[in-house]
């Protein structure tokens, strides 16, 4: 009988922890941890991790060399295929650490990048995961040896970047650029939609958050989207739009966007700005939050540093304290439900889905208001359209006209502000 189960890569996690005061930048027991969720993401086996103190990391080793030798041992010990790096490494660091262990070398970036390159679904997604490799891997191609190419294989190879070795240069920057003008292109489409959900009047809400805080999950809560919903890191990637009906007949699309990652590359969120222009042009935002999760505030201020990078901080936005059917501490649940426009559900289970939807209703613009009139028969096209466009309670002809017990907003109620009763 043939083992037809492939082989999990074995990699070892490695980092500097410089006690710096930005800990979400610098190495800690989570971040090691999350850099543990991404390889197992990516399917690789995690078998052991080796982390140096240091005030400085070393311009051209990262690590001291004592302490390189000292992973160099273990790797060889322990059989490793691989060694990942918690933070982003310099063309000059990949190549020295690689010439140091002899194995396959990754840093945090490229295995964010690889996920991305596997999670990508649509023709944008995937344009945008190779515009970000390329422009990653240029100036790296010529320290990350064979492992890199298509021969090589395994985790951090994945995508359509992963023949450029045997590529010169010049045929890079031509597939840079290729690859520029085809996102704008559909930038442009995508603003022209933008254009015609805006006159027609849609109002859309961005759902962003950390990766794994249940973006997804809610979606599926409050549309019943059927979008993939797992506890992985980035089991979703590209961007899913929904709509709902309030109970005043206001129409909101939710869109979903990618989730936010500590230490997320620079050419990640440059080459998905178009996907996120998504958070910067919606008329409000819908912050999802692992309640859960022991980090919750740093995750929530590495949320709001990539809106800040994009141009979406400001905007009106609700924050949805999720997963609280895994809260135990009470203290913290009372201290969430008492800061401003937030709201405690579990989109898992549907616990308080209707208190969030009431925060939605007072959130989205053009909030409707009650009101009962008397539109004369001659006005037919006038009730056609309130049919259509508003939420219509009760209706009943007389001898007068149609009278109508209706929800209308602003802009309505000025139009039949004149047969109100």
């Amino acid at each position: 009988m043939l083992d037809n189960e492939e082989k999990k890569e074995r990699f070892i996690l490695a980092g500097v922890h410089t006690g710096r005061a930005d800990k979400i930048n610098d190495t800690t027991d989570e971040s090691m941890d999350e850099l543990d969720e991404l390889v197992k993401t990516a399917g690789g086996e995690v078998i052991g991790a080796l982390v140096q103190n240091k005030s400085e990391l070393e311009a051209a080793t990262y690590m001291g060399e004592g302490k390189l030798r000292e992973l160099s041992e273990l790797a060889e010990t322990m059989d490793a295929d691989a060694v990942v790096f918690d933070d982003e490494l310099s063309p000059v660091q990949l190549r020295n650490i690689t010439d140091a262990l002899g194995c396959k070398v990754l840093d945090r970036s490229m295995l964010i990048l690889d996920i991305f390159a596997m999670r990508a679904k649509s023709g944008e997604g995937k344009c945008q995961v190779e515009l970000a490799q390329l422009k990653y891997r240029l100036p790296r191609l010529r320290g990350a040896g064979l492992e890199m190419s298509r021969t090589g294989g395994g985790i951090g190879t994945r995508g359509p970047g992963e023949t450029q070795l045997e590529t010169d240069r010049r045929h890079i920057h031509r597939r840079i650029s290729a690859l520029e003008d085809e996102i704008e292109d559909m930038k442009k489409h995508r603003s022209l939609i933008r254009g015609r959900r805006k006159k027609d009047g849609v109002i859309t809400a961005a759902i962003v958050g950390y990766t794994n805080a249940g973006k997804s999950t809610l979606l599926n809560a409050l549309t019943g989207a059927g979008i993939l919903a797992e506890d992985k890191l980035f089991a979703t990637l590209d961007p899913t739009s929904r709509a709902i009906t309030l109970d005043d007949n206001r129409r909101i699309l939710l869109v979903d966007t990618v989730g936010f990652i500590r230490k997320l590359p620079h050419h990640l969120i440059e080459a998905f700005k178009s996907t996120l222009e998504e958070a910067v042009v919606a008329d409000f935002l819908i912050h999802v939050i692992d309640a859960s999760d022991d980090e919750m505030e740093n995750q929530i201020n590495v949320v709001n540093s990539v809106l800040g990078d994009i141009g979406a901080s400001g905007k009106r936005t609700i924050k949805v304290y999720n997963k609280i059917d895994k809260l135990t501490d009470h203290n913290k649940a009372i201290s969430i439900g008492a800061s401003g426009n937030s709201v405690l559900i579990s989109a898992k289970t549907g616990l308080h889905m209707d208190r969030l939807l009431r925060a939605i209703a007072d959130t989205a613009p053009g909030r409707k208001q009650k009101v009962r009139v008397m539109i004369p028969f001659s006005e037919g096209a006038l009730v056609s359209e309130l049919h259509e466009k508003q939420k219509v309670l009760s209706e009943e002809y007389v001898a007068g006209g149609t009278m109508m017990e209706l929800m209308v907003d602003n802009e309505m109620y000025e139009r039949i502000r004149i047969y109100c009763l």
